[in-house]
């Protein structure tokens, strides 16, 4: 099989539904109510919270990042997904992949950094309430917020150079509509057990510690729920923890899922790895936009004032 190195070898073709084209137009209504469900939650969450004075406190600012975040997947994964459904426009250029996914790698890891500092935040909030304001005041929460990017970008930005030093086959066809790492590394026909280690270290001390401190952090909140006398108290303060816990689940098990089925799944049909892709992507986005949006309390509510002061005033224009 011809081999190309990165300066001759040009595009990827990227996967829809393999023996469905002619229902790609149908799919492609159901992934854009999809995208327009997370679009539009997502921004009513950003300016109902910019919009709104009693909304300014730490928890709803790691939301606001956790929200921008997600944006930014959308962005990201949006153009090519339309292009493909709507155009049949497979090809994606090298450098256009590898651009698209370290978007989406540096995202999902500042998604992941975000859920850590949310669990932070409930432990202080639950453990020392009388103090929560003056440790998460709004300039430390700017420091988290930049050391979140920076962490992103600092541990993804070799990936795509290490990318390109690797040859490609002529077998150029990637398992999703869209660019990943672990999907375009097993394309390779040279040696990529540089790009699978790293991709695996990255893998344990981002999402994998991630995990253990969050874990660890509800250890404690739990620890502390348990010494309120007042079991009125105790649900109160659990209630708090309940749209986190959701978020987390939502996005570390599809992800665990992909990693699952690109490690291992080498026999399993082409079909589960294009459906984990879509799950992977748009399940933990549009859920989370539903869970902040029913769970949290005082959003909801301002959510509900703000559709009512618009209705408001178009029945007086009209």
């Amino acid at each position: 099989m011809d081999s190309f190195n990165n300066s001759a070898f040009r595009s990827f073709l990227l996967t829809g539904f393999p023996g469905l084209e002619t229902a790609h137009p149908q799919i492609s209504v159901l992934v854009c109510v999809l995208y327009l469900i997370a679009i539009v939650g997502y921004s009513l969450i950003l300016v109902v919270i910019w919009q709104s004075q009693s909304l300014h406190e730490p928890m709803n600012y790691f939301l606001s990042m956790s929200a921008a975040s997600d944006l930014g997947i959308c962005a990201t994964t949006l153009p090519t997904l339309l292009k493909l459904f709507w155009l049949n426009a497979h090809q994606i250029a090298f450098d256009s992949c590898l651009v698209q996914m370290f978007f989406i790698h540096v995202f999902s890891l500042m998604e992941s950094g975000i859920l850590l500092t949310m669990a932070f935040d409930r432990y202080v909030a639950i453990s020392n309430p009388l103090h929560y304001a003056s440790i998460l005041t709004s300039s430390t929460i700017i420091k988290i917020g930049f050391g979140l990017i920076l962490r992103a970008t600092a541990v993804i930005l070799p990936i795509p150079f290490l990318i390109k030093r690797l040859k490609f086959c002529k077998a150029n066809v990637l398992s999703h509509s869209y660019c990943l790492h672990l999907d375009i590394i097993k394309l390779s026909c040279s040696d990529h057990h540089i790009n699978s280690i790293y991709g695996l270290i990255l893998l344990i001390i981002t999402f994998g510690l991630d995990s253990v401190l969050i874990l660890l952090s509800y250890l404690r909140i739990l620890i502390t729920v348990l010494g309120i006398v007042s079991h009125e108290e105790q649900l109160k303060a659990l209630n708090t923890c309940v749209s986190h816990i959701c978020a987390v689940l939502l996005i570390s098990i599809p992800m665990l899922g992909v990693c699952i089925i690109h490690c291992f799944g080498n026999h399993v049909p082409p079909v589960i790895h294009i459906i984990m892709g879509y799950v992977y992507l748009l399940v933990p986005t549009v859920l989370n936009t539903i869970v902040y949006c029913i769970k949290t309390r005082e959003i909801r509510t301002c959510i509900l004032r703000l559709c009512q002061t618009k209705l408001k005033k178009k029945e007086k224009i009209e």
